[in-house]
């Protein structure tokens, strides 16, 4: 039975085939990092509300959460285009100087 040589020329380019590909899959994958999401704190700040308001804004659905241990959390980008949306109604309340 014949011996397979590898040589260091066939290392080398197995190693660029190898990381050529994985770029193309963390360039293709839609990754989700920590990053992203934010606690109620941030989100309250964000919207200028109050504790109660935001419980009634997540049992009414008007915002995405996940909750996970007992901390729940929130899509920073989500919460950004809750603000886009509604710009009108959140600026008016906190001229206002009142919670929603």
């Amino acid at each position: 039975m014949p011996a397979n040589i590898i040589t260091a020329d066939d290392l080398k380019e197995f190693k660029e085939e190898l990381v050529t590909e994985i770029k193309e899959l963390l360039n293709n994958y839609d990754r989700i990092t920590i990053d992203k999401w934010i606690k109620s704190n941030i989100v309250m700040k964000k919207l200028g509300i109050s504790p109660g308001t935001l419980q009634n804004f997540r049992i009414n659905e008007t915002i995405p959460f996940s909750k996970l241990g007992g901390i729940i959390y929130y899509d920073e980008e989500e919460i950004d285009e809750i603000l886009k949306n509604n710009k009108n109604f959140f600026l008016k309340n906190r001229n206002d100087n009142r919670y929603i």
